[in-house]
């Protein structure tokens, strides 16, 4: 019995990931570090991925890890001055510039 595509994708994104499990994933496909214990700490203070929980276990589907690791991007770059976070001195009034 053969798999088709559509279903190998199906069960992929029905898959859960332990949380060593997704820190290892998003490490892989996106290159950015990602640790189990800092998935923890985000799931305490907010700001991580989407999770379940499968009795004690926080699982992670890959999808929303996908979704997360994607905001956590930022916009294309050519220097770090292009961060937008600080202003030159030409956008700067004369009070601020004193």
């Amino acid at each position: 019995m053969t798999t088709s595509p559509t279903t190998t994708a199906a069960n992929r994104t029905r898959r859960f990931l332990r949380r060593a499990e997704a820190a290892a994933y998003v490490t892989e496909h996106y290159g950015f570090p990602c640790s189990r214990q800092w998935l923890a700490k985000l799931a305490v203070t907010g700001g991580g991925p989407v999770f379940r929980k499968a009795g004690r276990y926080p699982i992670y589907r890959p999808d929303d890890l996908d979704r997360w690791a994607q905001a956590r991007i930022g916009p294309a770059q050519k220097s770090t001055s292009d961060s937008g976070g600080s202003r030159g001195a030409e956008e700067l009034s004369p009070a601020e510039r004193a």
